[in-house]
């Protein structure tokens, strides 16, 4: 499988991640059965990085890898594992982001147990603390890096001239950011700035949530999922307008011999060498619709087919609610 360079001059990975959000029922019911017998499968097609976070699950996604590299001793050598922190909760519980020495530190040192590894490969500023400058945050993460916790540092959901700021300090190796054939914004400078500083930009929901493959979420079941409940493009009459629009890229997918989410795949990586997309799965037969994607190379006939079915701007209502909006930086 085509690699992708974590960092310049860093290791390479597979340019296919798995997102372990799914992990923790974050889109539905799943077992840690299952979510072993995706990294069996993900051991067997070559993909080596995967992707998690402490709030997933609140430990949940962090634990069933560690119990699967537990059980499986050997697999820590094949995958490059990623995770992060900086997400909290204050005295009344309510959401707060804490990018503070003492606490990214010891949400790090919490998220090594469950894993039940000495050093993480790249951890990630969750989301950034926006009182506190972004270069304190770069230090704090290379004191971390110094203290062998973990080889690599990121950022999640940042602005380029953010992404700038943090790597005059420290290299920041990856920035996570949602991109995908619905999402386009980080066309508007973050794609051009990881490129030349040779940070990777890691792509989350790179099937838009489902929208982009052969069976979409069904509309009844939306509602018993927290978050894609209150997201606008899951809600009514957007859903319904964006399923029917993404029929023809459906269609287009079958006609081309693949998967609908392998399509969506295979355009992120013609977006760039630099680019690695981390889709969540709850299933292995999933799982392998989303590597066939990673093994297909497109044309640029391919490509400008693709954008005149889902031009720049197609889909209905915005990414996140106004509450899930706290955190992100806005940019453009």
């Amino acid at each position: 499988m085509k690699q992708v360079t974590i960092g310049a001059n860093g290791p390479k990975t597979s340019c296919l991640g798995i997102g372990a959000m799914s992990f923790a029922e974050f889109y539905g019911p799943t077992t840690e059965e299952n979510s072993w017998a995706i990294m069996d499968a993900a051991i067997e097609a070559g993909v080596t990085h995967i992707d998690t976070s402490n709030v997933y699950g609140m430990g949940r996604s962090e634990s069933a890898i560690g119990a699967y590299l537990k059980a499986n001793p050997s697999a820590r050598d094949h995958f490059h594992i990623a995770t992060k922190g900086g997400i909290t909760k204050d005295a009344d519980g309510n959401r707060i982001f804490d990018n503070s020495a003492e606490h990214m530190e010891a949400a790090l040192d919490a998220s090594l147990k469950r894993l039940g590894i000495d050093c993480v490969d790249l951890y990630y500023v969750h989301r950034r603390e926006a009182a506190r400058p972004i270069e304190e945050g770069a230090e704090t993460m290379a004191r971390l890096v110094a203290k062998g916790k973990c080889k690599q540092i990121g950022f999640s959901e940042i602005a380029p001239s953010s992404l700038r700021r943090a790597h005059a300090v420290y290299p920041v190796a990856a920035v996570q950011s949602e991109y995908s054939l619905a999402t386009r914004f980080p066309e508007l400078g973050l794609v051009q700035t990881c490129a030349e500083l040779g940070t990777a930009l890691v792509a989350f929901s790179p099937v838009c949530r489902s929208l982009l493959t052969d069976t979409p979420l069904a509309a009844e079941v939306i509602p018993s999922l927290p978050f894609l409940k209150s997201a606008p493009r899951f809600t009514q009459p957007n859903l319904g307008t964006n399923l029917a629009l993404t029929e023809p890229f459906r269609a287009l997918a079958a006609e081309m011999g693949l998967p609908t989410a392998g399509l969506a795949i295979a355009w992120l990586l013609a977006k760039g060498d630099h680019i690695l997309p981390i889709p969540g799965t709850r299933s292995v037969s999933h799982f392998k619709q989303l590597v066939k994607g990673a093994e297909t190379t497109l044309s640029s006939d391919d490509m400008a087919r693709l954008d005149a079915i889902l031009p720049v701007g197609w889909a209905h209502g915005d990414r996140y609610s106004d509450d899930a909006w706290i955190g992100p930086e806005r940019y453009c």
